[in-house]
């Protein structure tokens, strides 16, 4: 699987996937986000669908899906995707929904079909797992996936995106319009920039590090690791200081950081809470454990994922289905939760307590 890959007025018709499935390789139902979520991110934009529809790939898609990224039915339909009720798109053989679907909607997709999304605290749900797996649904997500060169293409994009909408969340804290003191995290001429203090090496981090620099912020990335500092110092250059968590360092640059972001670093790490009373009073925090930027541009969003999701689903089709995806790409085996009736995610099993199985020994007694 190359790396490019991941080896990365409409009227409802009746009954179109099975229409549909009869003349195409493959057929893909596609998702609104819930209504009542904060999601709004979405996979596929029409000019992909087009691509991919193009390439003999059927795709219906749930009336309204393209609304938060601001692409009304009519521009899909153009695109030859088929406008359906939401039912229709989940008996679609698979299945795209940015997150995981809840169990209501699993019950109604079709036995093992294949509900493809991105990662998140719904499948470790016990009910989301048990529905799964009654229902014979093959699960499988994105952000798990690797490709030939062990690279998770898809985690990538979003977290980069992460990154630099998490500077834009920034500028706007310390605006005056977003109730903060009203300064530029650049500096102008008399001036000096802003401080922003990153924790963690991440793909995230990294990439607002670039994003704050480019504005003219001063940027200091710190780790637990300097194996880890060594690398994000080859990456980033002048552009910021990589620095090790030390006590004094810490306490130095906490004390002066008008922007702090935590992001995952190489062993567990937590501000101590004695250094929060040392802390600017307008600083603006944000964990990135607990939000996702790249929420406030979905758009941004769907059109970096479908460059990666073309190539995927092109692939999914000369492999005949998922299925045969599965068996003949290990990076797609490592993003899968459940398939066949089985839990195959370890971490999951681990969480719930449940038992898993090895997807690989699965798919060699098939075999």
């Amino acid at each position: 699987m190359a790396n490019s890959n991941l080896n990365p007025s409409i009227e409802t018709q009746e009954n179109p996937v099975e229409t549909v499935a009869h003349n195409r390789a493959a057929t893909i139902g596609i998702l609104c986000n819930y209504h009542d979520g904060y999601e709004t991110r979405t996979l596929l934009t029409p000019e992909a669908c087009g691509l991919l529809t193009s390439a003999g790939i059927g795709i219906c898609m749930e009336s309204g899906a393209g609304t938060d990224i601001s692409f009304p039915d009519d521009t899909y339909a153009e695109y030859g995707v088929q406008i359906v009720s939401r039912q229709e798109a989940l008996r679609a053989p698979v299945v795209l929904c940015y997150t995981a679907l809840r169990a209501a909607d699993i019950e109604q997709m079709t036995p093992s079909s294949a509900l493809l999304c991105m990662m998140d605290q719904t499948l470790f749900d016990p009910k989301i797992i048990q529905t799964l797996i009654d229902c014979r649904i093959t699960c499988g997500c994105f952000d798990n996936m690797y490709s030939s060169n062990d690279e998770p293409v898809f985690a990538n994009i979003i977290d980069e995106i992460d990154g630099r909408a998490a500077i834009i969340y920034a500028e706007e804290a310390l605006s005056y319009l977003g109730g903060g003191k009203g300064v530029l995290l650049a500096g102008v001429a008399g001036l000096n920039p802003c401080e922003v203090l990153l924790f963690g090496a991440g793909t995230d981090m990294i990439a607002a590090a670039r994003a704050a620099a480019a504005i003219g912020a001063r940027v200091t990335l710190m780790d637990n690791d300097i194996s880890t500092l060594q690398v994000a110092h080859d990456i980033l250059g002048n552009l910021a200081d990589t620095v090790a968590i030390h006590p004094r360092v810490l306490f130095n640059h906490i004390k002066t950081a008008d922007v702090i972001i935590q992001g995952s670093t190489t062993r567990p790490f937590e501000i101590p809470r004695n250094l929060i009373s040392t802390m600017k009073e307008n600083v603006y925090m944000i964990d990135m454990s607990e939000t996702h930027p790249s929420v406030s541009v979905p758009r941004t969003v769907a059109m970096a994922l479908s460059n990666a999701l073309v190539n995927f689903f092109e692939e999914m089709a000369i492999k005949n289905n998922f299925n045969g995806m599965i068996a003949t790409t290990p990076g797609v085996q490592s993003g899968i939760v459940t398939y066949e009736g089985h839990l195959v995610d370890k971490l999951i099993g681990s969480y719930l307590g449940l038992p898993s199985v090895d997807i690989s020994v699965m798919l060699s007694a098939m075999n």
